[in-house]
């Protein structure tokens, strides 16, 4: 039950701020989900770091870890969001933004990732 918690509020908290971040950073104009790339790679980026740093040394414990990377990062972060923003672009005709949308978050998510998890190699 204790893990649940720590999954709920820490998913919470990063939806919570998902949702700050696309109200302030998020295109009306353009349509461009600037807010949900920035979310998505933020959160990639985290999640290299707090599972890098739960790896060496258990510098992190299990519930830590279960808070901010399944709970937080797991909110945070929106794969549902992203295809059906891809949707709307592909939608409406914008297969420009489409393309760069969508091969700019996967190339720099994994690319965030990878950099966390080296970045904690220093720590």
């Amino acid at each position: 039950m204790k893990n649940l918690l720590l999954v709920f509020l820490g998913g919470g908290v990063g939806s919570v701020l998902r949702y700050v971040i696309g109200k302030f950073l998020n295109s009306h104009e353009s349509g461009i989900p600037y807010g949900t790339f920035a979310a998505n790679i933020l959160g990639s980026f985290l999640i290299g770091i707090i599972l890098g740093l739960a790896a060496k040394n258990d510098t992190l414990n299990s519930n830590q870890t279960l808070f901010l990377a399944t709970g937080f990062c797991g909110g945070f972060t929106t794969f549902s969001t992203f295809a059906y923003e891809n949707h709307i672009l592909l939608k409406s005709g914008d297969f420009t933004s489409f393309a760069i949308y969508t091969i700019a978050s996967f190339i720099l998510g994994f690319l965030a990732v990878f950099f966390g998890m080296y970045v904690v190699k220093f720590v």
